[in-house]
């Protein structure tokens, strides 16, 4: 099993939940997240006041998969959430060594 963690533009989240839908994946987790990397923030201006927005406003997906899914998954995510511009975000996957239903006890990727 994987899990892939993608970090993304908020506004790109509905392109990315419906691309997931259409390769058959579901139940995903999605976290409001702050952040920057290359593009590390920018200046604003508010009643004349110029000030730095350090952090940027972003998405975190998270999903955890069976390994044959994870090459569709990434690929789904990927092209729904790219727009060719700086801070389109990043796409981690990691591996897991267990999962459990707690409502049923089911394990490994029944449980999922």
């Amino acid at each position: 099993m994987k899990k892939i963690e993608a970090i993304i533009k908020p506004f790109k989240l509905d392109e990315v939940k419906e691309a997931l839908q259409e390769v058959g994946l579901q139940g995903i987790t999605v976290t409001e997240a702050k952040g920057f990397g290359r593009q590390k923030g920018h200046t604003e201006l508010y009643r004349g006041a110029e000030y730095v927005v350090d952090f940027l406003p972003k998405v975190k997906v998270e999903i955890v998969l069976s390994d044959d899914a994870v090459e569709t998954a990434i690929e789904a995510i990927r092209n729904a959430a790219q727009t060719g511009r700086i801070g389109d975000g990043k796409i981690f996957v990691s591996s897991i060594e267990e999962a459990i239903r707690i409502r049923t006890g089911e394990t490994g990727d029944e449980a999922i």
